[in-house]
């Protein structure tokens, strides 16, 4: 079983800073890619940036140039950096770790984190 955990979140001004964070602990032999994804009150869950084992990265136009995402295979965690906040930044913030597999022969499976609560204010 693998476990996730995040870490970071909380309020800020717009045009401030946070910083997520989140980890898997577990069996683990590899991950093909990690994510950030966000959900506002009464709207669906939305990707906000996703990064490759092999290192590429996508983002929503609503977050590009302001946000950063970063990972660390070897150590099953994944970040994200987020510049000039914006109050529509407001959400719960939720990693995503796909296709986690156990071992060489495991097909994998997909594991969430609990969620972070991300507010901005005006």
């Amino acid at each position: 079983q693998v476990r996730v955990v995040e870490s970071g979140g909380g309020s800020v001004q717009a045009g401030g800073s946070l910083r997520l964070s989140c980890v898997a602990s577990g069996r683990i032999f590899s991950i093909n890619a990690m994510g950030w994804y966000r959900q506002a009150p009464g709207k669906q869950r939305e990707l906000v940036a996703t990064i490759t084992s092999g290192g590429s990265t996508n983002y929503a136009n609503s977050v590009k140039g302001r946000f950063t995402i970063s990972s660390d295979n070897a150590k099953a965690t994944v970040s994200l950096q987020m510049n000039s906040l914006k109050p529509e930044d407001t959400a719960v913030y939720y990693c995503n770790f796909d296709r986690v597999r156990a071992s060489r022969d495991h097909f994998g499976a997909n594991f969430w984190g609990q969620g972070t609560q991300v507010t901005v204010s005006s």
